[in-house]
């Protein structure tokens, strides 16, 4: 059993119509989960009775990761072996759920697999990365001083790998993942500490630890990157404070496992 989920806050359905259809034409997947975080259900009325999806209201907004966790215990629960977390600004236009799946199922020892993200323009994002240092973000937010930004960047978001080379990434981005959902089990799911920003850092790693987590760009999805935390104060503080409760959580300055795991992954792309 497969399994899907997508939150959204203040979302018409337009505006994700398109995904949705996406996702349930497909017969692998059994159940989509739109989990709600508007203070209004105006959305449940628009999607009306659909057999394959579960609309959750929740009537305030409990965070990315809180929200998605629900969708991931109830397909746990349901007796699902893998699970897609997607954001609502993502679109596709042709089959890429199968050959996630079939790339998982050959490879059970994969926790987590992240397919090619794109702009829409079709430029990539660089989103898997190596583990961040505090200094990493402050580089890769304000891009100064440029000779060492480019320098960073590269190794940092493993830019210099081959492009369609499939592999092991510390960090993937949680606009689109598949997760293998005994992973989950293990290890858990979001940490609800982290109401929006650094929650995909924080499973990302754990995951990581015990299983692989793969960058598989042989199939691609479509992004409406925002970058919320660039234009929205309120954002920007939402952001710095899930910082801080990561490196509080993880290590800021000494954080050994950070520096064995990124000498690792960089060794192995040769920087």
């Amino acid at each position: 059993m497969i399994t899907a989920s997508i939150v959204t806050y203040k979302h018409r359905f337009d505006q994700i119509e398109t995904l949705v259809y996406s996702i349930i034409k497909n017969d692998i997947i059994s159940k989509l989960f739109v989990i709600d975080n508007s203070p209004f259900n105006n959305l449940q009325k628009e999607i009306g009775e659909n057999n394959k999806i579960d609309y959750i209201f929740m009537g305030s907004n409990k965070g990315f990761g809180a929200a998605h966790n629900i969708a991931i215990q109830k397909s746990i629960d349901t007796g699902s072996n893998y699970h897609f977390i997607i954001n609502p600004d993502i679109f596709f236009n042709e089959d890429i759920i199968t050959p996630l799946i079939e790339y998982m199922k050959q490879h059970q020892n994969v926790g987590m697999l992240m397919p090619k993200i794109l702009y829409p323009s079709g430029a990539t994002q660089y989103l898997p990365k190596i583990l961040p240092t505090p200094l990493n973000l402050i580089l890769r937010k304000f891009k100064r001083p440029k000779t060492l930004y480019s320098q960073f960047i590269e190794k940092y978001e493993l830019r210099i790998a081959s492009e369609n080379t499939i592999y092991n990434a510390p960090i993937l981005s949680g606009c689109f993942t598949l997760l293998n959902l005994k992973a989950i089990k293990e290890i858990g799911a979001y940490d609800e500490r982290f109401f929006m920003y650094f929650e995909d850092f924080d499973l990302s790693r754990r995951i990581h630890e015990k299983y692989k987590t793969i960058y598989y760009p042989l199939v691609s999805v479509y992004h409406g990157y925002e970058g919320g935390a660039n234009k929205k104060f309120q954002l920007f503080l939402i952001f710095v404070v899930s910082a801080i409760k990561y490196f509080n959580k993880w290590g800021w300055i000494f954080d050994n496992s950070r520096r064995r795991v990124n000498k690792k992954v960089l060794i192995r792309h040769s920087f």
